[in-house]
């Protein structure tokens, strides 16, 4: 009887563990060979050991994207981060049409990254689009968006924060409906204020759901790729040619993919690496109180 149930056990976890196998852990196995090889994904690969990884360390192009992705996570996360605590606050109080704002806030998270980076892409436009318009008409500068190094990884970071605020938004709220308001009652009744009962209640209940927001957002600004493909297609001057994209150039352009995933590889180990830190000072400041 037991075999029996273990054997039925088997085969409803057969299609999960299939799919697994031939959709992410081979591929996973595979790339890693063809970081090992001069593959073009045409010829039988070459191998040539770890030639790809000492070329990475010489490739000023990956470096640099290396630093534009450093600096889009500067740029999104910690900027992402508190306003999607403000906005859950705001949409944590009892008010007419709160499901109402709660929902066009979190539109942006369900709809296409590629849709979204087209209209962002037609407002940022230098000549017609509708934010130089406005500004044109205040009598304000008129920043060439899209069109200079100087403006573009902003323009990128500008619509990266706008369309993830609402997917941290409810992951704050969920953990602000967390907190049992007779903390927030005892205080009030002590005499704290909005501000004290923020930073002597809020902040800290919330720490665990900041530190899960903080790590994803970080591991989805190492991935960002999309709006940077549609909005300028890693220019002008390479200004937003970050890693993935850099690693999609070499892979599908140059036809160089073995150098592709010798890249894929060497990001991987830098988000885990920074994830594996930011875990570590979570627990070590849950340790000391």
């Amino acid at each position: 009887m037991a075999r029996k149930e273990a054997a039925w056990g088997y085969i409803f976890i057969a299609p999960i563990m299939i799919g697994f196998l031939v959709f992410m852990l081979y591929p996973f196995a595979y790339s890693f060979y063809l970081s090992l090889t001069s593959s073009d994904g045409i010829v039988v690969p070459d191998f040539v050991g770890l030639n790809n990884y000492r070329n990475l360390l010489q490739d000023e192009t990956f470096l640099r994207s290396l630093r534009v992705t450093v600096y889009f996570t500067l740029g999104t996360v910690p900027v992402g981060a508190l306003l999607s605590l403000l906005a859950a606050l705001l949409l944590n109080r009892k008010m007419r049409f709160t499901t109402l704002y709660r929902t066009a806030f979190f539109l942006p998270v369900i709809t296409s990254t590629v849709a979204i980076a087209t209209v962002w892409k037609w407002l940022y436009n230098t000549d017609y689009g509708l934010i130089n318009s406005v500004l044109g008409n205040l009598g304000w500068y008129q920043p060439p968006w899209l069109a200079s190094e100087r403006w573009a990884l902003f323009s990128v970071i500008l619509m990266s924060v706008w369309k993830n605020i609402g997917f941290n938004m409810v992951i704050f709220l969920a953990g602000l409906q967390g907190i049992s308001p007779s903390l927030y009652e005892s205080a009030k009744i002590d005499g704290a204020g909005a501000f004290k009962r923020f930073v002597y209640i809020t902040v800290p209940m919330l720490r665990h759901t900041t530190v899960f927001v903080v790590i994803m957002a970080v591991i989805g600004s190492f991935q960002v790729f999309d709006q940077v493909f549609v909005m300028t297609d890693g220019g002008p001057a390479k200004s937003t040619t970050v890693v993935v994209y850099y690693i999609y150039q070499n892979a599908f352009k140059y036809f160089n993919q073995g150098y592709a995933s010798a890249m894929a590889y060497v990001l991987f180990a830098i988000i885990f690496a920074v994830t594996l830190v930011q875990t570590r000072l979570a627990r070590s400041k849950d340790v000391n109180g």
